[in-house]
């Protein structure tokens, strides 16, 4: 499985938040307790400090945690769920690049129509919206976390033109990137 290039912050949002989508990709691991969870647990969520990632369940048991028994990590869901996954991180990892259907399916080793259906059927979203909210959820990262300008947020984070990135951040997010900005700090 690759690993996700997301930073120890931009993980602990996606637990907090209990973000499926996230679900295989990482694992959250608590020192006090020593058991590791999927990104979506819905368990008491732990003090920042007592919390370590891992990028894959192999690792966490070696480190010494055992699996949650709520959310039951270690437990394969779905047959099509590893191509799924190998699909998301390829969306997380490569976000800011123009990609189309037609590359990620390459990516994946399938054809496009078959992905698409997959995916769709496993996630109950297409790639395209799920790579629109990576992007969103990146450049909310970067409107809070630095003092980058909407505009090169806009085209670090993937988007094509500007006035694309304001539609669907006020689709997901409910308002402007600068009204989140304000609003976030």
């Amino acid at each position: 499985m690759p690993d996700v290039n997301l930073s120890f912050e931009e993980k602990w949002e996606k637990i907090i938040a209990c973000d499926q989508t996230y679900d295989g990709l990482f694992f959250t691991a608590v020192k006090t307790t020593k058991i590791y969870c999927r990104p979506s647990c819905r368990s008491r969520k732990p003090k920042k400090i007592n919390v370590e990632f891992y990028n894959d369940l192999l690792s966490a048991e070696q480190a010494g945690f055992r699996a949650c028994k709520r959310c039951q990590p270690e437990i394969e869901h779905s047959p099509h769920l590893v191509l799924v996954r190998k699909v998301i991180a390829f969306l997380v990892n490569n976000y800011n690049q123009k990609l189309q259907l037609q590359d990620i399916a390459e990516h994946a080793g399938v054809s496009p129509f078959y992905l698409e259906r997959l995916f769709k059927q496993e996630t109950a979203e297409t790639p395209r919206s799920y790579l629109e909210k990576i992007r969103v959820d990146k450049a909310a990262h970067l409107l809070i976390s630095t003092d980058k300008n909407n505009l090169d947020i806009c085209f670090e984070t993937g988007f094509q033109s500007p006035s694309n990135f304001y539609k669907i951040f006020r689709r997901l997010k409910n308002c402007s990137p600068s009204e989140y900005r304000n609003l976030s700090s």
